[in-house]
């Protein structure tokens, strides 16, 4: 169930609306007779209009209140409805604006009162699960009488059982175990095939355990199903530009914007897109439009402060992934924090951050491999290191950040041979770009270009976006020409700012 919405209205047409709806509520509510030539002829309307609802105008006051994002004075107004007098609807929205306000407590009361309702309301049963309430005291809150029918997984769920599937599915990634989160929107998918939801959330967890081609398929099927759908296309972005794809970026983009351009995940597609474009100011634009529109938008905070730390700007990063952290944890903030904080450098609270995200995903091979990294900073914590990244290979083997991290300690500590090894024996039963770039890259810091160029070509033939395979064989052929890859051309001496650096809408052609 959709929230309520006044999207499409002006700001001055919601103040009007405000006015009127408190001039309404200040108008007497006794059910004293009205003079007989005013009355309606219908027995019915006499009835409708001598029984104003008080609840329904002190609703509609805090839904004009919502619209223009005063929160507080949205929420006192909807604490003047009776508990008993609330419909769904109006729980349904107290519920979200106590998240929004940051009382999770009676957040999570009023989610439960909306499951006693009615328990089809899936906004409540997806909202309590990122609460943290357990799957099991869901389920509680479903109909028990019809639970027993059928356990089984096969297409013939019952209702009460896909609900529990439903729930569990959003408890399992709530609570970082995205391969179960997989398994139970997979099951759910067999029943609701074609539905937006169960796609997008497969996608993300998908992304989350880097089968970003499955993820890619699964984004791209949603869009086919409904391709004015918006949620989550920010997610989409971030795949594109991490698989290199700046054309299909490019015409997402575009779309976005014709479709619906007051959304802030139109605005974060937007700053990944220039971010791709090496145009960081431009993106950070973005990026901040994104947050004007809702602040509350956990990937542009994201967005922002990986934008931040490419702009040398480590202490913005830090408070950027601190909000997201604040507003949904999840490793891409933790990782950014402890990236943030490793350029300041604050190893204590990289240290602590890192094993915050261990923490609260104790069987992530990507988590073991950050608190590796923090160890990896400092030349005395590189043995720590090492155990740390071994430990998540055993724990997950085809895990490829645990195994380019341990090969750069290698390099760090002289064992290029070791290094090369590592990446070659990956390579002898996994042909992946990434692979073939890392083990060039170690090539080309050991002199041996003809080796390196090999693997940069065999790189961009397995996946020709690859943009890190494009610019190391960029700078390899300098070094084969003898000349410094790291000197300036000309024109890059020259180039000034941006003076657009506020785009338009109409550049996403």
């Amino acid at each position: 169930m959709e929230m309520p919405c006044m999207g499409g209205k002006s700001s001055a047409e919601l103040w009007q609306a405000l006015q009127l709806c408190r001039a309404t509520s200040k108008q007497p509510m006794s059910s004293a007779r009205t003079p007989v030539q005013s009355r309606p002829s219908s027995a019915a309307s006499a009835v409708h209009d001598s029984k104003i609802n008080e609840n329904e105008v002190k609703f509609k006051i805090g839904l004009c209140h919502l619209a223009v994002n005063d929160t507080r004075a949205a929420l006192s107004e909807m604490e003047g409805i009776p508990s008993k007098a609330r419909s769904l609807r109006m729980n349904l929205t107290l519920a979200k604006l106590y998240r929004i306000t940051g009382y999770d407590r009676v957040a999570t009361a009023s989610y439960r009162e909306c499951l006693r309702q009615c328990p089809y309301v899936l906004e409540a049963i997806v909202a309590l699960a990122e609460l943290g309430v357990p799957s099991k005291d869901i389920h509680a809150l479903f109909p028990q009488g019809q639970s027993k029918i059928s356990r089984s997984t096969t297409d013939c769920l019952d209702p009460v059982r896909w609900l529990q599937r439903f729930a569990d599915g959003h408890s399992s990634i709530a609570t970082h175990d995205y391969k179960g989160g997989l398994e139970h929107f997979n099951n759910l998918a067999q029943r609701f095939p074609n539905n937006t939801h169960l796609l997008l959330e497969n996608a993300k967890a998908e992304m989350a355990i880097m089968k970003n081609d499955e993820a890619a398929h699964s984004f791209e099927k949603s869009r086919q199903i409904d391709q004015f759908n918006i949620s989550s296309m920010d997610e989409y972005a971030m795949l594109l530009r991490n698989r290199g794809d700046h054309m299909e970026l490019n015409r997402l983009v575009h779309e976005l914007i014709n479709i619906d351009s007051t959304r802030p995940e139109v605005w974060v597609a937007a700053a990944v897109y220039w971010e791709m474009r090496d145009d960081k100011i431009r993106a950070l634009t973005y990026a901040d439009k994104s947050l004007r529109v809702d602040d509350r938008h956990t990937s542009a905070y994201v967005v922002k402060g990986n934008i931040s730390l490419t702009l040398n700007r480590p202490e913005a990063a830090v408070m950027a992934f601190r909000k997201a952290q604040l507003l949904k944890a999840d490793l891409r903030s933790y990782q950014g924090l402890v990236r943030a904080y490793l350029a300041i450098p604050k190893h204590k609270e990289a240290l602590c951050a890192a094993r915050e995200a261990m923490k609260a995903m104790p069987q992530s091979a990507k988590a073991l491999t950050l608190v590796g990294d923090v160890y990896a900073a400092h030349q005395d914590g590189r043995d720590k290191a090492r155990r740390f990244y071994e430990s998540a290979l055993r724990l997950e083997p085809t895990y490829l950040g645990s195994v380019f991290a341990l090969a750069d300690l290698y390099g760090m500590e002289g064992r290029t041979e070791e290094a090369i090894l590592l990446l070659q024996r990956y390579l002898k039963t996994w042909a992946d770009d990434a692979l073939h770039t890392k083990l060039a890259q170690i090539f080309a810091a050991s002199d041996k270009l003809g080796d390196s160029l090999f693997h940069y070509q065999t790189a961009l033939s397995i996946n020709p976006a690859n943009d890190a395979a494009k610019k190391g064989l960029e700078r390899l052929e300098k070094q084969m020409k003898g000349v410094d890859p790291d000197a300036l051309e000309e024109d890059e001496e020259n180039e000034g700012e941006d003076p657009d650096a506020d785009a338009e809408e109409g550049e996403f052609l």
